[in-house]
This record gives structure tokens, sequence and C-alpha cells, in this order.
């Protein structure tokens, strides 16, 4: 069933019994998405980017401050732990790198933000206000789902450490024509 989501064949639901990690990354770096998946990991990496970037450099307003004020638990341990993965999986994101293991911990963040904020405004203020101060924590939960749904396409770190060597192009042998490292 997840095969269909995840773009891999029907045959291959299963892991073989002795696959090792590098079976299991190149699972879940595989993607069938198309190009144009670049601009929805543009937009998502580089808003987290910004926004973990954001929490070093105004830690009053954005950061443990912040934190502290909507009421998250240990905001001084929280603020930071959440800026760094912000960085991490937002350049990863970016770049295209183990994609879909880059969004889950994005969408657990924005799941968090979302209930401990905009919900709060929906009891306070009404649906209006909350639908438009969610607006980019929605955008950002659906597009980090797409991304956990389809991977990181063609255009893509993921997709460069899948590709199997170009032929006469990667001097680690002897050529087909027998001329030694393929020169």
């Amino acid at each position: 069933m997840l095969s269909a989501a995840f773009g891999f064949p029907v045959t291959r639901d299963r892991l073989p019994a002795a696959a090792g990690p590098g079976e299991w990354i190149r699972r879940i770096a595989f993607s069938t998405a198309p190009p144009a998946t670049l601009l929805v990991r543009a937009f998502v990496g580089a808003v987290f980017l910004v926004e973990g970037v954001l929490k070093f450099h105004d830690p009053e307003g954005l950061g443990v401050g912040r934190f502290a004020k909507i009421g998250i638990p240990f905001p001084s341990f929280f603020a930071p732990f959440d800026g760094v993965f912000e960085i991490v999986c937002g350049m990863g994101l970016m770049l295209g790198l183990l994609t879909r293991l880059g969004a889950i911990p994005m969408i657990v963040n924005m799941l968090v933000a979302i209930t401990s904020t905009k919900i709060p405004l929906l009891f306070h203020e009404g649906f209006w206000k909350a639908a438009h101060e969610a607006r980019l924590d929605v955008s950002m939960l659906l597009g980090c789902a797409f991304l956990l749904l389809v991977g990181a396409g063609p255009l893509s770190l993921d997709s460069r450490l899948l590709a199997p060597p170009r032929r006469g192009s990667d001097p680690v042998g002897p050529g087909e024509d027998g001329r030694e490292w393929g020169l």
C-alpha cells in the first residue's frame, strides 16, 4: 500500500531479511517525483533555515523568550534544540539530502507550533484570526507532508547519490576497451 505513495515498485513492499543500511537509505531516498519538486523543497527548506537562524539571532523574541511565553517546557533547552533541527533539516530539504527523513521532524515541529500557538488563538480570537495566523504553519506542514510522500525528486542530492555511475566517466578501474582507469 505504501509502495504507491512512496513511488516504489509494488513487488518491493518489504525489505529482504538481509537488507543492510545501504538498501534502507536507498529506499528512503528513492523518488519518482517531478523536477518541479525542487520548488517545494527550496521554499520549505529556506523558511525552516531562516526560522532556525532567527531563534539564535533574536532569542527573546523568537527563541527562548517566545518558547517560555507560549508555555513550552524547558525553553532554554527546546528553543536551541528546535533551532538546530530547523537549520539542519532546512538545509537538507533545500539540498534534497535525506529529504523524507528531514521532513519527519519538521512535521512534528509544525504540529507543535499549530497546537501550541494557533489552536489557543482559535479559541480566544476566532476562526478568521487563527486562519490568518496559521497560513504559513499549515503551508509548511503540507509542504513537509508532500516531501515525505514523494521524496526529493531528480534534482537533489538523494537522486545523485542513488544514480548509477556513468559508464566511462568514473575512473575507478580498467575501462571496457582494456585501457587502464577508463582514460
